[in-house]
C-alpha cells in the first residue's frame, strides 16, 4: 500500500521504485476490539524509531506507517503517536508515518503467511 505503481509485483516493490510499503490490512470487529487497542498492539510489535527498517529488513518498503481509512482513524492514530512521543519510552524520534489508505495489493503467494511457511520449512529440514 502507499505507492504509485499499479499492481506491483514483489520484485517491483523490492526494487524501491514503486513507493509501496509492505503492510498488513487488518479487518476487525469494533464490538470485539477497538481501533485504539489495535494501535496499542501496533506500537508494541515493532520499533517505530527505525527509519525504513524493521529488524534485518531495510528499505522504504519496510517503513513504519499507519494507513487510515477515515477521519476518526486518522485522529486516533495521531493522538496515539503523540501520546507515545511524550511518554519518553524512546530516546529517538518516532518516524512512523500516518497516511490515508490507498489501494491494497496482496503479496505474491510466496510471501503470504511468510513466517509460517519459513517455520514449516525449518521443521522439514531439521
Amino acid at each position: 500500500m502507499g505507492g504509485h505503481f499499479p499492481n506491483p509485483s514483489y520484485l517491483d516493490v523490492l526494487s524501491r521504485i514503486t513507493g509501496h510499503a509492505e503492510v498488513v490490512q487488518v479487518e476487525y470487529d469494533p464490538q470485539q476490539v477497538t481501533y485504539e487497542q489495535l494501535l496499542d498492539v501496533f506500537w508494541c510489535i515493532h520499533d517505530p524509531t527505525q527509519l525504513n527498517r524493521q529488524g534485518p529488513d531495510r528499505g522504504e518498503q519496510y517503513r513504519s506507517v499507519i494507513f487510515y481509512h477515515d477521519r476518526d482513524q486518522e485522529m486516533a492514530a495521531r493522538k496515539s503517536k503523540r501520546q507515545l512521543e511524550i511518554s519518553g519510552k524512546y530516546d529517538q524520534p518516532i518516524v512512523t508515518q500516518i497516511q490515508p489508505a490507498s489501494q491494497y495489493y496482496l503479496a505474491d503467494e510466496t510471501h503470504q503467511q511468510y513466517y509460517q511457511k519459513q517455520k514449516q520449512k525449518s521443521t522439514l529440514i531439521s
